[in-house]
């Protein structure tokens, strides 16, 4: 439970860098960059990446509050960890709908959440 736990944190943390990327530095030359997109691209979809940023951060908030149940010994906060790492996964697998360029994204984002389902089942 220990290695599954782990990786639902880790899997958290790269969620809340996400909100963080999305929802303040989408229109900033780093979030740019990471993104691929133009400047008036960016101020374009500034709205939509701020929203997609709090999904994240909701995702990741759930999966922490999972984790600390699951340490206290209750539980639902395995049901809870494993629902948050499968909507994770569940989100990069849409992303992998986007093609080769986004495989990079596809792999940090739905990963760690996989390990943390496989390594919880077992």
């Amino acid at each position: 439970m220990t290695l599954s736990l782990v990786f639902a944190a880790l899997s958290a943390l790269i969620h809340v860098a996400f909100f963080v990327l999305e929802s303040f530095l989408f229109t900033k030359p780093p979030g740019r960059k990471i993104f691929g997109t133009t400047e008036a691209d960016a101020e374009t979809m500034k709205f939509l990446a701020f929203n997609q940023g709090f999904y994240n951060l909701f995702l990741a908030v759930g999966c922490f509050v999972g984790i600390a149940l699951s340490v206290g010994g209750r539980p639902e906060g395995r049901a809870l960890v494993l629902f948050t790492c499968a909507s994770m996964v569940a989100a990069a697998g849409i992303l992998a709908t986007g093609g080769k360029k986004l495989l990079r994204g596809v792999v940090m984002q739905g990963a760690p959440p996989a390990v943390a389902i496989v390594t919880s089942l077992l």
